[in-house]
């Protein structure tokens, strides 16, 4: 168990043994979601919230953006600054447990990808980074939804992990937030061979 009660799914020993089962788990590719919502931002700081191997936060930096990249995992984190070495480029990157840590200061961007924690510690979670988003900046948050659990494609685990849209904009104050995104977009995955439609959360607020 962890120190917050998440379960041992939430912690760094967890993800250092996942990732040190192979020599990289994800694509290596920024997700299509943050080019699509980001690349007509300006640059500016960046806080990329469960950076894991660094692609999105490499992305960004390629970009001209100063990305703080944060993680469980210090696995994850060596693997994305032997890469950030290898394309010359500069990311912070720090090994952190938000769900009980503070954010490591005020961003113009806040990029959350996948983040699915528990019922009990998500609301102080995402109000913790949504406060990190300084005025003028955007949060971006993309999830799995719960239409999912219908497809095959993620494992169940009996926690209410998944979420829609909703569950994010509620703890944002409509006096404080312009939501510009909220939204239950589909594509195409691959499951054992054959092409399966998944549901992604999406949302893009943008703090007034």
């Amino acid at each position: 168990m962890s120190e917050h009660g998440a379960g041992p799914m939430w912690t760094a020993e967890f993800w250092d043994e996942r990732y040190a089962e192979k020599s990289a788990i994800w694509s290596g590719r920024p997700n299509a979601r943050l080019v699509e919502h980001v690349a007509s931002l300006p640059p500016g700081t960046a806080l990329d919230v469960g950076c894991g191997e660094g692609a999105d936060a490499l992305w960004l930096a390629g970009r001209g953006w100063q990305v703080t990249g944060v993680d469980l995992s210090q696995v994850a984190l060596d693997r994305a600054a032997a890469r950030a070495r290898e394309e010359g480029l500069e990311i912070d990157l720090r090994q952190r447990d938000l769900i009980s840590a503070p954010v490591p200061g005020t961003f113009d961007l806040v990029s959350v990808f996948f983040m699915h924690v528990p019922r009990p510690v998500f609301d102080g979670l995402y109000a913790k980074l949504a406060a990190a988003v300084r005025p003028g900046g955007s949060l971006l948050v993309v999830a799995h939804h719960p239409d999912d659990e219908h497809t095959g494609v993620r494992r169940p685990r009996g926690e209410d992990l998944l979420f829609g849209p909703e569950r994010v904009t509620a703890l944002l104050d409509d006096g404080e937030w312009d939501v510009r995104v909220a939204d239950t977009p589909t594509r195409s995955q691959d499951l054992d061979g054959a092409p399966v439609t998944v549901t992604d959360t999406v949302v893009h607020s943008v703090r007034r």
